[in-house]
């Protein structure tokens, strides 16, 4: 098949791009710049320069498509750009599938976040639940509109569209805050860890499996969560001290404490510029939040399966240590 994908330089787009490519399909990939360009193109892929937020930029490269996979996103915790934000995940969304309608794209997979259910006060919800209330992040937000005020209401008028919805996708090479904090673990600057905060973790190599899944088995009008099993961060990062030998932090901050200390920060923020990991929306997401969502449609109706975590995090765990020129103990 040929494929139109968008965010195909992103941490999950990536490892999707590559995926296409050794199944035997042809894939173009929308881009911002020839220099990120440059590493699908060695692996056969063809670029076209655009934007999500510019419609007619995609328009001739998404013509003849048998399929459209968009990953394209705004993901930055702690930053206040909300311009940004919107035109990226929400005018993006609703360019790439108006266009994906106009020129009768068979079938496309939108790729939202397990992040619009919120917290979900430690209940491990599934496709049925519905979230309506204030947001966390600004990335929350506006990837809740995208897929409420898009997506779903597109696919309702019949486009022929599947959403899947990651939890937190974990991997080596992890650009985001999940990312840069479990490197400041292994440097051994991360003092203190969230108590009561849990996630859904699964490794980027199978989210991108399951994204591939969805095009090929996914029935469309559906949303599937791809998001592992659930674990606290504060297990993981134990697990993170059984792989390694690195210790864990031992200082647990209580929900309550995160959210005081982010209103602090908060009035900081207006005279100085923090780093994401120390921000008032940083610490909000992380005091004591769920983000948890049950995987067991994908798993039934996809065939989509995650490797056991001890597996996924050994394999990022010691690339990001060599990454770092670091030796496990």
């Amino acid at each position: 098949m040929r494929l139109f994908v968008t965010g195909g330089t992103g941490f999950i787009g990536r490892r999707v791009v590559r995926q296409l490519r050794s199944a035997g399909h042809d894939v173009v990939a929308l881009v911002r710049s020839s220099v990120r360009g440059a590493e699908l193109e060695q692996l056969g892929i063809t670029t076209v320069l655009g934007d999500v937020t510019d419609k007619e930029s995609m328009r001739d490269a998404m013509r003849g498509v048998d399929g459209v996979i968009h990953l394209a996103a705004w993901y930055r915790i702690g930053s206040p750009d909300r311009l940004t934000a919107e035109r990226a995940n929400i005018l993006g969304t609703r360019n790439v599938l108006e266009l994906m309608r106009e020129l009768s794209v068979p079938k496309g997979v939108y790729v939202s976040s397990l992040a619009v259910n919120s917290h979900t006060r430690g209940v491990v919800v599934d496709e049925h639940y519905r979230y309506f209330g204030p947001h966390l992040s600004l990335y929350d937000k506006t990837k809740w509109r995208a897929h409420y005020e898009v997506a779903e209401p597109m696919m309702s008028e019949g486009l022929p569209l599947v959403i899947v919805q990651p939890g937190l996708v974990y991997g080596s090479d992890d650009r985001s805050l999940v990312g840069d904090t479990l490197r400041r673990y292994l440097m051994g600057r991360l003092p203190v860890a969230p108590k009561g905060t849990a996630f859904c973790f699964a490794h980027v190599d199978d989210v991108a499996r399951g994204i591939l899944l969805a095009l090929e088995r996914g029935r469309t009008g559906e949303n599937y969560f791809l998001c592992g099993p659930p674990m606290s961060f504060v297990a993981a990062l134990e697990l993170c001290e059984k792989i390694t030998g690195r210790k864990a932090p031992r200082v647990l901050i209580p929900p309550a404490i995160m959210k005081l200390t982010s209103l602090v920060v908060r009035l900081v923020e207006s005279v100085v510029t923090l780093p994401p990991i120390y921000s008032s929306e940083a610490l909000r997401v992380n005091a004591g939040t769920t983000y948890l969502g049950s995987d067991a449609k994908a798993r039934r109706e996809l065939g989509f399966t995650t490797r056991p975590l001890e597996e996924g995090f050994r394999e990022m765990l010691f690339d990001e240590m060599k990454r770092l020129g670091l030796v496990p103990r």
